[in-house]
């Protein structure tokens, strides 16, 4: 009976043992467990927004309305004077937001809580930079501006319509056509490119994130063929303590000449100078144009063709507001149907000063600048005028300017035309050049890009 009973205690701490041990088990399975479920939860990673988490806020984009202010913004969204008054005292020479341009973008970053409180307001008027502004609490300001990267470029390609035309069909930035024209606005004509006219151009353009363009930089070298006729052009500094950057062929013959062929950049011929020209203004009766004009939209910039002093500013019932300038007792000029000038009698202008803009004063159908040239008290057709050329590169630096040419002639002469079938496109490729800073050296570590076209324009508008 003793050993029964002995026997039955042993079994009962053999079961307690084997509860207690499978109860420990299971604790600790479940404590793994737990601890298996606590590692597997998933912390978004943060997804930032001009450096806001979007995780924690809500966002909303819009633009500036006309005249809309900062303040005005904050009261809509519930903020109230003295909040708004401590705010601006906070971001006071920090940030300018006195003056909101119409039409930009602004962010504005709510809570993710049943009270959606405005915690940031984030103004972006451009790529290149915004302005941060924490609403609550610890309220600051902070004005970002984004690195620039700048990286030497070049492109070819064969005129099909225009210069303009070809290059934003095959995706380069617009401007660089404007800067090719300037280039060759003494030249070349380029209201009349022909047909199979080509070019090749070493440039630099500007970008942020990498991808987005801000424009071009400069253009550092070219090539046209214009009616079979070859024209290179080489950024040169004839004289650094000047800083004036001009630009000078293949015999350092400089290009410029003493009047810019056009006085807006980049505009077409509406209608030339023309001495049995019907004008419907008049009835469509015969009258002497005397003049060429411009089309161009009201607005546009109108340059001084050439350096002289203004010798009128005025307006009259046929020519609107005009200019007119004297430039030597040969030759003068005069701008008509401005919109506004900028410029008063007795002026010095120097040759692309800005003195006035494109409008549609005095007897006109339509925006233009219509551009008078006198010759000898004469009004004559500047397009038929042999023109003084610009002061030659001297003796004493040209040996400097060809030695400097050298290199960069052999890298624009290697640039090809790409051939697709028996037709040519233009190309645009990285060269062997990448500029971070535009004041520091160029370094060599850049590589050709796959398809520079879709990567460095990607999102850019």
């Amino acid at each position: 009976m003793q050993h029964n009973t002995i026997l039955m205690k042993k079994w009962c701490l053999i079961i307690l043992v084997l509860i207690v041990a499978f109860s420990c088990k299971n604790q600790s399975e479940e404590k793994q467990t737990l601890e298996k479920r606590s590692v597997e939860v998933v912390v978004p990673p943060p997804k930032l927004h001009f450096g806001v988490d979007l995780n924690q806020y809500e966002v909303e984009e819009k633009i500036i309305r006309k005249n809309e202010t900062f303040g005005g913004i904050m009261e809509k969204n519930g903020l109230d004077y003295p909040e708004i008054y401590t705010i601006l005292q906070e971001i006071k020479g920090k940030v300018d937001l006195k003056k909101l341009r119409y039409g930009k973008p602004y962010s504005l970053f709510y809570s993710k809580d049943s009270l959606r409180t405005l915690e940031y307001f984030v103004y972006h008027p451009d790529v290149k930079g915004y302005s941060l502004i924490k609403l609550r609490d610890s309220i600051y300001a902070e004005k970002y501006t984004k690195n620039v990267k700048t990286l030497v470029l070049q492109a070819s390609g064969v005129i099909e319509n225009s210069l303009y035309e070809s290059m934003i069909n095959s995706g380069l930035e617009e401007s660089l056509s404007y800067y090719l024209a300037d280039v060759y606005a003494w030249t070349i004509d380029f209201t009349r490119l022909q047909k199979k006219d080509r070019f090749k151009v070493i440039y630099t353009e500007n970008f942020v994130d990498d991808t987005i363009s801000i424009g071009v930089g400069r253009i550092k070298a070219a090539y046209f063929e214009h009616k079979g006729n070859p024209f290179y052009a080489f950024e040169f500094e004839p004289d650094p303590e000047k800083g004036i950057v001009d630009y000078f062929d293949q015999n350092a013959k400089n290009l410029r000449r003493a009047f810019l062929k056009a006085p807006v950049k980049f505009s077409r011929i509406s209608s030339r100078y023309n001495l049995r020209r019907r004008i419907a203004y008049y009835g469509n009766k015969i009258r002497p144009h005397k003049g060429t004009d411009y089309a161009a939209s009201i607005g546009t910039p109108i340059l001084a063709t050439a350096n002289g002093t203004v010798v009128k500013a005025s307006y009259t019932r046929g020519n609107g507001n005009y200019v007119m300038i004297k430039h030597n007792n040969i030759y003068a000029t005069q701008y008509l149907h401005m919109k506004r000038r900028k410029v008063k009698v007795g002026d010095f202008v120097k040759q692309g000063d800005v003195i006035g803009w494109v409008g549609m004063t005095g007897n006109t159908s339509g925006p233009h600048v219509c551009y008078r040239f006198w010759k000898n008290g004469r009004q004559v057709d500047p397009y038929k005028q042999k023109l003084p050329e610009a002061e030659p590169i001297s003796d004493s630096i040209k040996k400097t300017y060809l030695e400097a040419i050298t290199s960069v002639k052999n890298e624009l002469d290697c640039i090809v035309f790409e051939n697709i079938g028996n037709s040519e496109k233009i190309v645009n490729t990285t060269i062997n050049k990448e500029l971070n800073d535009p004041t520091k050296k160029e370094s060599n570590s850049a590589k050709r890009m796959e398809s520079p076209n879709q990567s460095l324009r990607k999102g850019s508008k």
